[in-house]
């Protein structure tokens, strides 16, 4: 029998944006500013989760597992299980995922699943022609030979290739993400203007939401070394407007296209936990479940319309639950690019793309703007890319229990041609 989970608790740091330099804390730091003060309020020992699992994409050569690296650093004992995932965007969402079906097939009772990301100490490479020269410079034995390498030694050895730029690039389309949601812009006709009023919306809504303190239960303080303290998400822009964003250029294909680095999402750092929990372990500590987590899919397609990934993985979750698009009172989308989003929402909407490619009888409608990302998303906050996943259950558990709602959906759109989407019910 497949046992009900339960998400009893989460937390997150602010998202941080990436200032040109590396920020104030690693991907381990960043799981621990967040997971020490919910770890704290829990009714039980650290030591009494069966398992501890992260989503980090970028991790650094000083933190590898970061899942256990954090693990140890949150106190949580020697003998605690620890791995981490990774499945670009979908990481943080992949970890909840992978706890949510080791709970349900009754191999865990308590899983503690995250994301951490610092996408500013994303690392400089060397190119491949310079790692090639000092290998053969190492290789060398003797002075003369040292002396021989020494005359291939060119200038550009030294300029470095930015290690997140290539990690951004589809290695089998040789897209990068930026490009690939100009194709969705292409494909359904999204206008430069729709997609700079998306943008402005992501920010208005998530300076609303601050400004109300809708964040105040999932957002922890985050401390630097320095004494500094790190309180809100610092990328949102309350006085973003379409005026301001059309003096933007394109960032992928000027001079005609679609994309900026005004509607696309911020790079960012930035950690985001969740505890799962089974019906034992809710009683057996007294632990007051948020929500259930029904059901999860993941859907694969064309890397070089990855973007489409929400729609596909989505739709296979309705089919399967026999709902509708109306059926959901809450969509968190991630919002990789405005473009992208939109493009999402008119293939929804277009009766040839919902015969063909999603085997519906026509189109699947339209969903209510109000029902969408209503507290901002990526645009606004920024995408720590291990993270993101998290985030949005997270924050779709909380929006829903804010607003009295019943159901919901938490969804993304996954580099390299993929999808993810999580469907949530409050208790």
């Amino acid at each position: 029998m497949r046992r009900p989970v339960y998400v009893v608790d989460g937390s997150r740091t602010p998202f941080l944006k990436a200032r040109g330099r590396p920020g104030p804390f690693t991907p381990v730091d960043l799981a621990v500013q967040c997971g020490r003060p919910l770890l704290m309020r829990q009714p039980f020992a650290p030591e009494d989760f069966d398992l501890v699992i992260l989503g980090c994409v970028n991790v650094i050569a000083e933190e590898m597992n970061p899942a256990r690296v954090a693990a140890l650093r949150l106190g949580m004992g020697e003998a605690m299980t620890a791995f981490t995932v990774q499945i670009n965007c979908g990481s943080g969402m992949q970890s909840i995922d992978t706890a949510f079906r080791a709970i349900r097939e009754g191999r865990c009772e308590l899983v503690l699943a995250g994301g951490a990301e610092a996408l500013s100490h994303s690392p400089l490479v060397l190119r491949q022609a310079a790692v090639e020269w000092f290998a053969a410079l190492n290789a060398a034995r003797s002075p003369l030979a040292k002396a021989r390498e020494m005359f291939d030694l060119r200038p550009g050895f030294f300029k470095p290739v930015i290690g997140l730029e290539r990690g951004l690039t589809d290695p089998i389309v040789d897209l990068s993400m930026g490009q690939t949601a100009e194709i969705l812009a292409h494909l359904f006709h999204v206008s430069r203007h729709d997609a700079d009023a998306y943008a402005v919306e992501s920010h208005h809504r998530l300076a609303n939401a601050q400004q109300r303190g809708w964040l105040a239960d999932e957002v922890e303080p985050a401390f630097a070394r320095d004494g500094r303290i790190y309180e809100t998400d610092d990328g949102v822009r309350p006085d973003s407007s379409v005026q301001k964003l059309a003096t933007l250029k394109p960032a992928f294909e000027p001079p005609w296209g679609k994309v900026t680095a005004g509607n696309s999402s911020q790079i960012t750092d930035g950690a985001s936990w969740v505890i799962l929990a089974s019906e034992e372990a809710t009683k057996k500590h007294w632990l007051t479940p948020k929500a259930e987590i029904i059901d999860s899919e993941w859907a694969a397609l064309d890397p070089s319309i990855m973007g489409l990934g929400p729609v596909l993985c989505s739709t296979a979750l309705l089919k399967r639950r026999q709902l509708t698009l109306s059926d959901v009172e809450v969509w968190e989308l991630n919002e990789a690019f405005a473009a992208q989003v939109l493009a999402c929402l008119a293939a929804w909407r277009d009766e040839d793309f919902c015969r063909r490619t999603l085997g519906l009888d026509g189109a699947a409608g339209a969903i209510d703007r109000s029902r969408l990302n209503i507290d901002g998303g990526a645009i606004a906050l920024g995408h720590p890319v291990g993270t993101s996943g998290n985030r949005i259950v997270l924050h779709l558990v909380n929006a829903l229990k804010r607003l009295g709602r019943k159901r919901g959906i938490a969804t993304e759109c996954i580099g390299g041609g993929q999808g993810g989407a999580m469907l949530i019910e409050t208790v």
